[in-house]
């Protein structure tokens, strides 16, 4: 998969996605205690949830298609002194990185992913935790009023998972997800919370 699509959205000024901080549903998340040991932020654009998390004290990697988006997390790292690191990757093929983490966040990657690419998707994030390890998606819905671009259902949602031998879904609860062009209160999404077996 090629990054310069994803990379042309960081050119003109920040993307769609890019809010300045971290998601709240993630930042809440991090409140609760539900980061733990290494985390492989998966999609990481510009940085901005793999620095929040960072900053709480975990080891952090941030992985993204897009040159430029990186280039705009180190960026911000230098700039706040923080501690992690960024690495050009392809979320389909994460078992390239030779490494396994305790917690993988994907926020905004899933509803990218059209149904014939979801059961590759679960299966390299699949490869890269560790049993027992926590993986946290944050993606646009379908429910409500003025949904995020490429919204999915509950079920397409637990269904990538539910298919593979892999998973034990937890959860799977509405929340939102800030955008540029959703107000101050994002656009409706689903946060699940997935069990690696």
């Amino acid at each position: 998969m090629t990054g310069l699509p994803w990379d042309a959205s960081y050119q003109d000024g920040p993307a769609p996605w890019d809010v300045g901080g971290p998601q709240p549903a993630i930042a809440r998340v991090a409140a609760e205690g539900g980061f733990a040991g290494a985390v492989l932020d998966v999609g990481c654009g510009s940085g901005d949830n793999a620095l929040y998390i960072a900053s709480l004290g975990f080891s952090v990697l941030g992985v993204d298609v897009a040159d430029t988006a990186l280039a705009i997390a180190r960026q911000r790292a230098d700039e706040r002194g923080i501690e992690v690191e960024f690495a050009t990757a392809d979320a389909f093929h994460l078992d390239r990185l030779g490494r396994k983490f305790d917690t993988v966040l994907d926020c905004g990657m899933f509803h990218t992913c059209d149904a014939a690419e979801r059961p590759g998707y679960a299966a390299s994030l699949a490869s890269a935790i560790e049993p027992g390890g926590t993986l946290y998606v944050l993606c646009f819905s379908d429910i409500g009023p003025d949904p995020g671009p490429h919204p999915v259902t509950q079920d397409e949602l637990s269904g990538a998972f539910d298919r593979a031998d892999d998973w034990d879904i937890v959860a799977v609860q509405p929340d939102r997800v800030l955008t540029r062009y959703h107000g101050d209160n994002g656009a409706p999404a689903w946060l699940a919370t997935i069990k690696r077996i």
